[in-house]
C-alpha cells in the first residue's frame, strides 16, 4: 500500500508531462495550419511555459482524477491479474477522459484548449494511458 502511495505521485507527473505537452504542441500546430510561423525556439519556450503555468490547474485535476482511477484499477487487478497492465493503461485513459467530460459538463468549457478537437482529446487520454502505465511499472515488483 505504502509503495502505491509513492508512485503514485511519479505517475501523474508523468501524464501531466506527457499531456502539457500534447496540448501546448497541438495549439501550436493548429497555428502553423493557420499560416502562422512557429519556430521549434518558439516550441520549447510555449511548452516550458505551459508545463509550469498548468501545474496548479491541470496537475491537482489529474491527480484527482488519478485518485479514483488508479484504486479502482488495482481492486479490478485482484480479480483479472493477468490483465493489470490494460487495466492500469485504461484507468489512466479513463480518467483524462472522463475529466475533460466532466468540466465541459460542469464549466461549460474545454479547460484545456486541445481538447476542442478529438486529436487533442485524444492525445490527452494517450497522456492519461502514459501515467497509468508508470503506475503499473512503478508498482510492479510488489506484485510479482
Amino acid at each position: 500500500m505504502l509503495r502505491a502511495v509513492i508512485v503514485f505521485f511519479p505517475a501523474v507527473l508523468g501524464a501531466y508531462i506527457l499531456g502539457s505537452i500534447f496540448a501546448t504542441q497541438t495549439i501550436l500546430a493548429e497555428l502553423q495550419a493557420m499560416a502562422i510561423p512557429v519556430t521549434m525556439r518558439d516550441r520549447l519556450h510555449a511548452s516550458w511555459h505551459d508545463l509550469l503555468g498548468l501545474t496548479t490547474s491541470y496537475l491537482p485535476l489529474m491527480l484527482l482524477a488519478f485518485l479514483v482511477a488508479m484504486p479502482v484499477a488495482a481492486g479490478l487487478s485482484r480479480y483479472l491479474p493477468k490483465a493489470r497492465v490494460f487495466l492500469y493503461v485504461l484507468a489512466g485513459a479513463i480518467a483524462i477522459l472522463a475529466l475533460h467530460l466532466i468540466m465541459k459538463a460542469v464549466l461549460g468549457l474545454n479547460g484545456i484548449a486541445a481538447v476542442r478537437e478529438p486529436l487533442g482529446l485524444a492525445l490527452q487520454c494517450l497522456a492519461g494511458c502514459f501515467g497509468g502505465y508508470l503506475f503499473y511499472v512503478f508498482t510492479g515488483r510488489a506484485h510479482r
